[in-house]
């Protein structure tokens, strides 16, 4: 018979549908560079000088800071087997245990982009706190960092104005991603990183680019590109525009529905989002992302038999580039009552999440191993949890709900002596 003393702790089933919610935890979300100048320019109205002295020049720290809020990265993306790369492949930008979406390919597989910019860049969905939609939208990313103590990707950039621990990797689902460093770059150097090679893994079936995009007419994959320029831009009602004129000359488009798709989330339009998803899902079932978006989605309306069936459709398709579809699905189970699903699920997004980015994981599995009786497992999560979130919001609920726990299993000691 369950101790009654569980029962507070395992109440928390609706606190898992909330994780979803990003809460401001104060503060600005400003670009953590700053201005050059922290002051005005000092007044020199007495004291005069010949106008061939040059004005007092700013300090070596404020000049880097200018040159790093302008300076652009470039590179080219390659299959490893000499084949065409497909449009739409993600370009992130990983520095610490936090993925940032950042450009798009080309035709031809190059990219660019400002270092240290910020915008509503749509996410990819293999970043901890994706949602598909700006941080601005009520489909918050589960597990993000108001929530876990974690790193959030749409939060304000740490590493907005510095390279030191960052690195650079395309993401296209059903692919390996060589990685470039750019721990000895500075400012100055050469902006082209070269190269960054896709490898393509045997286990994963499904794939991050529709093979109908191939078969596009021209027309359509002109506006397909101007799209993705718009997404890149945070133009979302030229992007809209574009990928509807993409799929009117193409219908069988499925990137371009998926993508219009991610747009419509940001406008907040997600029955025309749906419709959107669904439409790239029959024209090309093999396309993993769309799976992914619809079942976050529906976990964020509380639909979890729905979630639970589109993200098992997804990661059935790609088991490993989505460690957070991984989380979502473990809390789907976990509140639809099927507990050996949803440790599964757990266990595979902290296999997958080496970076720990969603610490959140942790302490979903304590619950999960809790409604199994595994006691002494719980307490070991909730542990791991509170250690690796120190900062989390909820640390002190989550700290007396192992404290019951530790009370309950030293009762059972004591009882079975």
């Amino acid at each position: 018979m369950r101790n009654a003393a569980l029962f507070w702790i395992l109440a928390t089933v609706s606190a898992i549908s909330a994780a979803g919610q990003s809460t401001s935890a104060g503060g600005s979300n400003g670009n953590a560079g700053g201005s050059a100048s922290a002051g005005g320019t000092p007044n020199t109205a007495t004291t005069p000088r010949p106008s061939a002295v040059p004005s007092t020049p700013t300090t070596n720290q404020q000049q880097q800071n200018n040159v790093q809020r302008t300076i652009f990265i470039t590179g080219k993306v390659m299959m490893d087997d000499g084949s065409p790369v497909p449009p739409n492949v993600v370009i992130q930008k990983v520095c610490g245990a936090n993925p940032r979406s950042v450009a798009y390919t080309d035709s031809r597989g190059h990219f660019s982009f400002q270092w240290g910019q910020t915008n509503n860049f749509m996410a990819d969905a293999s970043e901890p706190g994706f949602s598909g939609s700006s941080h601005s939208s009520p489909i918050g990313g589960f597990g993000s960092a108001q929530s876990a103590g974690g790193s959030n990707p749409l939060a304000s950039d740490p590493y907005a104005n510095q390279m030191s621990g960052c690195e650079i990797r395309a993401q296209a689902a059903g692919y390996r991603s060589d990685v470039v460093s750019l721990a000895s770059r500075n400012p100055m150097d050469n902006p082209d990183i070269g190269l960054i090679v896709l490898h393509r893994m045997g286990n994963v079936e499904g794939t991050s680019v529709s093979a109908t995009s191939l078969l596009a007419p021209k027309d359509a994959k002109k506006a397909f590109d101007k799209g993705l320029q718009a997404m890149q831009k945070s133009k979302p009602e030229d992007a809209s525009k574009e990928f509807e004129k993409a799929v009117l000359a193409y219908p069988k488009y499925a990137d371009a529905w998926m993508n219009l798709g991610k747009v419509r989330m940001l406008q907040k339009a997600y029955e025309p989002a749906r419709d959107a998803m669904l439409k790239a899902i029959e024209t090309d079932p093999k396309l993993v992302e769309p799976y992914i978006q619809l079942g976050l989605l529906a976990a964020q309306e509380g639909k979890w038999a729905d979630a639970g069936s589109y993200l098992d459709k997804g990661l059935k398709l790609d088991p490993v580039d989505f460690p957070q579809a991984w989380y979502v699905s473990a809390a789907a189970n976990f509140n639809l009552k099927k507990f050996d699903a949803a440790e599964k699920s757990a266990r595979e997004a902290q296999k997958l999440d080496t970076r720990h980015a969603n610490t959140r994981t942790d302490y979903l599995l304590g619950l999960i191993l809790a409604e199994k009786h595994d006691y002494p497992g719980a307490a070991d999560q909730f542990r791991t949890y509170l250690k690796n979130s120190p900062n989390a919001p909820d640390f002190s609920k989550v700290k007396d709900q192992l404290g019951q726990l530790e009370k309950v299993l030293e009762q059972n000691k004591e009882a079975s002596k």
